[in-house]
């Protein structure tokens, strides 16, 4: 018995130190060099967070939430896309519960917005926003590295997402196998 309140007294100590941090955690960025919790340049001016061409972008993905449907090659396919974790991640679950399912993430690391791929074929490329080569309305998306991925596995090495002013949507992801591309699978959808 003791051991059991030992235990729910841990707990709630965590929990209550969670609550408490929590403020300062939203507002800090971890420093992958040191470890140390640093307070994020960005947390006191939101109006300025928005204005580099990696959040934008990130900011517009998000207006991708919903159901989406299109055909590739004569066969129905869809894609949905979602904010999770509090919207600070964009979900876009490519042919959802199907064995052929597969997720990319899209999140800001400090000022770069960064996507990975889960394919269902077991890697995960990251891709980093390729600002210099986007609009506002048509994202690219280009290869970092990748883990689970042996030289010359095929793997999706970069994307673009289009975004119509007629409120469709136009994807391309272009695969590389042996170190050069083998091919691009275009989605077209709508909601």
């Amino acid at each position: 018995m003791k051991t059991h309140r030992t235990t729910l007294f841990a707990a709630a100590c965590c929990v209550a130190l969670a609550l408490a941090l929590a403020p300062t955690a939203a507002s800090a960025q971890h420093d992958h060099n040191h470890g140390a919790i640093t307070a994020s340049p960005t947390a006191s001016a939101p109006a300025t967070a928005a204005a580099t061409p990696a959040r934008a972008a990130f900011e517009r993905l998000k207006t991708l939430a919903g159901h989406w449907n299109g055909s590739m090659e004569g066969q129905p396919y869809s894609l949905d896309y979602r904010l999770a974790s509090g919207g600070s991640v964009v979900m876009a679950t490519l042919f959802p519960g199907t064995d052929h399912e597969m997720i990319t993430m899209f999140h800001m690391d400090g000022d770069d917005l960064v996507a990975t791929h889960y394919c269902s074929g077991g890697n995960q490329p990251h891709m980093r926003f390729d600002a210099a080569a986007s609009t506002a309305d048509e994202l690219h998306f280009a290869f970092v590295d990748a883990s689970n991925l042996k030289p010359g596995d095929p793997h999706i090495h970069e994307g673009l997402v289009r975004l119509g002013s007629d409120g469709k949507l136009h994807e391309e992801w272009a695969g590389f196998a042996g170190g050069q591309k083998a091919g691009v699978k275009v989605f077209d959808l709508t909601r």
